[in-house]
């Protein structure tokens, strides 16, 4: 079983804000205080880093969906 389910839906969130890794990286750090480097983004991308409940919440918020689209890809939640 994969480290989380939200990865692959980071991802496409992320690309098509036309959001780099980094500049994710950054924003969570800025707006939520919540360190993640660039390569953490990658491997949470990937299904190999594990996101925190905190996380995912930044995660949403950043990438303008919601938290329930991020784990199960409901389209009517995003």
């Amino acid at each position: 079983m994969k480290a989380n389910l939200c990865g692959k839906r980071v991802k496409l969130a992320r690309v098509e804000r036309d959001m780099k890794q980094v500049e994710l990286a950054a924003a969570l750090s800025v707006d939520h205080d919540i360190e993640i480097t660039q390569k953490g983004i990658s491997n949470i991308e990937i299904g190999v880093r594990r996101v925190t409940d905190i996380e995912l919440a930044a995660l949403a918020k950043t990438l303008d969906v919601s938290a329930v689209w991020l784990l199960y890809g409901d389209k009517k939640e995003k």
